[in-house]
C-alpha cells in the first residue's frame, strides 16, 4: 500500500489489557512499501501489494510464506490495491487502474488536508495466479476496489461508488449477482467476512453534522475522502443488524475475524489519536474485552490469520531503515 493509504489510518479513556505476546516474528520483505499481505487457501503463499523498483506505485506480487520467490502478478501498469485469493487457490482478484492508463494516477491534492484518492479508474479484475487477467468484474463508473473473498461461500465483498456513495457491495466470483450491502451515507470499506460467511466487519466513517457531510460530499465529488475518524462496524453477511463495536473517535481499520469468529483483530491509533502510530488490538465481536496485541511504537496493521489459525501475517515499519518503509512480517499466534 502506498504512503497515502498507509497514512489514513479524544482517545477513549477505557483501560486496555496488557499486550498479548506474538512469538517467532519473521520479516519477509526488506525495503520499499509493502502491505496488505493475505494468505492463499493452502497456507503456502501470500499475495501482497508493493511499491518497489521499477514501479512508481503499488503493484501486486506473490511470494512463498517464507518470503521467497517474490514476483509480479499484476499488469505492471496503473496502480493496484487489495488483492485476494479465490478458494480454488489458483485465481486472484485485485483492483487496478490499468484500463484508465499505463501511468500511476495523479496523487491527491493535499491542499485539501490529509485526503485519500478514491481513483475513478479502479475496477476489480479476476486473474490467474500466473498473472493472466481473465475478466473485468466491475464496470460501474467510479471507484471499485477493496475486495476480499469468503472461501466457504465464494462471495466477494468490496467497496464501490456504483450507488453514488462509498458503499459495500457483494458479488459472486464471476462478477454476477451484485448486491448493495450498506446504504448509510459515508465511507464503508476494508470489509471481510467471518470464515463461516455469516458475518461482516468493516471500517466506516459516517458524517454526523451538516459541516462534516458537506466536506465529505465535496471531497467525494473530486474522488477524494478523508477517513481519519473511523469506527469498526459488524453486521450479518447481508448487511442487516449493522452496528458499531468501537467508539474511540480515532482511526480503527484493517479488521479481521479470528478463526472461530468470536473476536476481531484490527489496527488503531486509539492510544495516540490523530497520529500515524498504529498498533494491533483484539476485541470481542460485541465490542467488549479490548486487548492491545502489539506495542512497537510505529505503524502496524493489516493482520490476517493463516488458514490453520496458527500464524499471523501483518505489515509494520518495525526496524525500518527509511521513512515510509513498510515490510511484511509473520508471527506465531497464541
Amino acid at each position: 500500500m502506498s504512503r497515502a493509504i498507509l497514512g489514513l489510518w479524544a482517545c477513549a479513556a477505557a483501560a486496555v489489557a496488557q499486550p498479548v505476546s506474538l512469538s517467532d516474528v519473521r520479516q519477509l520483505t526488506h525495503g520499499g512499501q509493502n502491505a496488505e499481505a493475505y494468505w492463499a487457501p493452502d497456507g503456502k503463499r501470500l499475495i501482497f501489494q508493493t511499491t518497489r523498483t521499477p514501479y512508481d506505485c503499488d503493484q501486486i506480487f506473490l511470494m512463498n510464506r517464507d518470503g521467497s520467490d517474490q514476483h509480479l502478478v499484476s499488469t505492471g501498469k496503473g496502480r493496484t490495491t487489495c488483492a485476494y485469493f479465490l478458494k480454488d487457490n489458483r485465481h486472484i482478484v485485485y483492483a487496478s487502474t490499468h484500463l484508465a492508463g499505463d501511468a500511476c494516477p495523479t496523487p491527491p491534492d493535499r491542499s485539501k488536508g490529509y485526503v485519500w484518492g478514491v481513483f475513478s479508474g479502479y475496477d476489480i479484475f479476476l486473474a490467474t495466479d500466473q498473472g493472466e487477467v481473465e475478466k473485468r468484474l466491475t464496470e460501474a463508473p467510479g471507484y471499485d476496489a477493496e475486495a476480499t473473498v469468503n472461501w466457504k461461500t465464494g462471495n466477494i465483498i468490496y467497496t464501490s461508488l456504483a450507488s453514488g456513495d462509498l458503499d459495500l457491495w457483494s458479488m459472486k466470483a464471476d462478477g454476477s449477482g451484485k448486491r448493495q450491502i450498506t446504504k448509510t451515507t459515508g465511507y464503508d470499506g476494508g470489509a471481510v467476512y467471518s470464515r463461516d460467511g455469516t458475518k461482516l466487519v468493516w471500517r466506516a466513517n459516517y458524517p454526523q453534522t451538516p459541516e462534516e457531510m458537506a466536506r465529505y460530499k465535496g471531497l467525494l465529488a473530486d474522488n477524494l475522502t478523508a477517513p481519519m475518524k473511523m469506527e469498526l462496524m459488524v453486521a450479518k453477511a447481508d448487511g442487516s443488524d449493522a452496528h458499531a463495536i468501537t467508539h474511540f473517535g480515532c482511526a480503527s481499520f484493517a479488521p479481521t475475524f479470528t478463526p472461530d469468529g468470536k473476536q476481531i483483530l484490527f489496527s488503531s491509533n486509539r492510544h495516540d489519536c490523530d497520529s500515524r502510530h498504529f498498533e494491533l488490538y483484539l476485541i470481542n465481536v460485541d465490542g467488549t474485552g479490548l486487548q492491545k496485541v502489539t506495542d512497537w511504537g510505529g505503524f502496524t496493521s493489516f493482520p490476517e490469520f493463516s488458514p490453520d489459525g496458527k500464524t499471523l501475517v501483518f505489515c509494520s515499519d518495525r526496524g525500518a531503515k527509511e521513512r515510509y518503509e513498510f515490510n511484511i512480517f509473520t508471527a506465531k499466534w497464541k
